[in-house]
């Protein structure tokens, strides 16, 4: 897999705190805190008392981790206050072979009652399902620990097991629940279950048009919705509504043009496959175009994700329900 756009890490901004990358300089604080009792019994890889000697390792450890994109661990800004006050760190540890992620958090016990963990942890998870290669975030709490169950459960993390786990700092085994966050909660992609397509209410048929852009290695091209976007993080063909008075191949042409920066002139673009997808509030028409030349590199416009991708890695990738049906039969041609 290629991505044709670097992923650099952001800094995470909510309300008067922000999310960024730990730093060496936060060593100090995150020591001052988490060499309390009460938040260090609850985090079942922290012993106590926490040397700042073995935190310094964590650190080094963790930033070798993060530069290979294994990991994001971020430190909690309380900006009002200062600019490197330290109110607690959420970080999150990548399983690309299941296309998923552990995540885990604390917050000094001087802020709590603010509500700051519900929002730092559904900030970062809004972010990973948008920009990460997973589909599944997973969570962890001790039974015991009733604050972060509540966090889990308002940011939409959903019970699925039980089990036990070593805590360092009590030194015994603790009952744990399980909990895990799919990218259809936050950004669900079709109908809601149970609901009756076939009604009398009159839905609108909305006009889309979009590319199978094929380069000269026989890769297609596939565009990522960004954070902000509905059902942000899912995977499409590149391309975009018809507007009133276009012609599909004219929207599609101004659409490339002004998403990815590629010119292509109307004789390139072959008629393939059409889709049709029924969404809770109107009714998708798609026709697809195969196109194997364009001018321009294609440059992300819209702050998307692109990846030149091969028929084989064509399953990896969590398209839109109504992409999906272009799969196989792209795949045949491909193969």
């Amino acid at each position: 897999m290629v991505i044709h756009q670097h992923l650099s890490i952001p800094t995470l901004q909510f309300d008067q705190y922000l999310l960024r990358l730990i730093q060496k300089k936060d060593i100090k604080s995150i020591h001052n805190h988490i060499n309390d009792w009460n938040i260090a019994k609850m985090l079942s890889d922290v012993p106590f008392p926490y040397s700042q000697e073995l935190l310094e390792k964590w650190f080094e450890t963790t930033l070798q981790q993060i530069k290979a994109g294994q990991s994001y661990h971020f430190s909690i800004i309380d900006t009002q206050t200062n600019p490197d006050t330290v109110v607690g760190c959420i970080g999150l540890t990548l399983n690309m072979a299941e296309q998923s992620a552990k995540i885990g958090y604390w917050v000094a016990q001087r802020y709590w009652g603010n509500n700051i963990a519900t929002r730092a942890l559904k900030r970062l998870t809004n972010w990973a399902l948008a920009n990460l290669n997973i589909n599944y975030i997973h969570a962890t709490a001790a039974d015991d620990n009733i604050a972060s169950i509540t966090v889990l459960k308002k940011c939409d993390f959903q019970p699925y097991g039980q089990g036990k786990e070593k805590f360092l700092a009590r030194a015994v085994e603790q009952p744990v629940s399980y909990f895990l966050l799919q990218r259809e909660d936050i950004c669900p992609n079709n109908l809601t279950p149970n609901q009756n397509i076939y009604t009398s209410k009159e839905k609108k048929i909305l006009l889309v048009v979009a590319a199978a852009l094929i380069d000269i290695e026989g890769r297609l091209l596939l565009a990522r919705r960004p954070e902000g976007k509905s059902m942000a993080g899912m995977w499409e063909f590149p391309g975009g509504k018809v507007e009133p008075g276009e012609t599909p191949e004219t929207a599609l042409i101004r659409e490339l043009k002004e998403e990815i920066n590629v010119d292509i002139s109307k004789s390139c673009l072959a008629p393939f496959t059409f889709a049709s997808h029924e969404y809770q509030d109107f009714h998708l028409l798609m026709p697809l175009y195969v196109c194997h030349r364009w001018k321009n590199d294609p440059i992300p416009r819209e702050k998307q994700q692109l990846a030149w991708v091969t028929a084989n890695e064509l399953d990896r990738y969590l398209v839109l329900e109504a992409d999906k049906p272009f799969i196989p039969l792209l795949k045949d041609l491909l193969f």
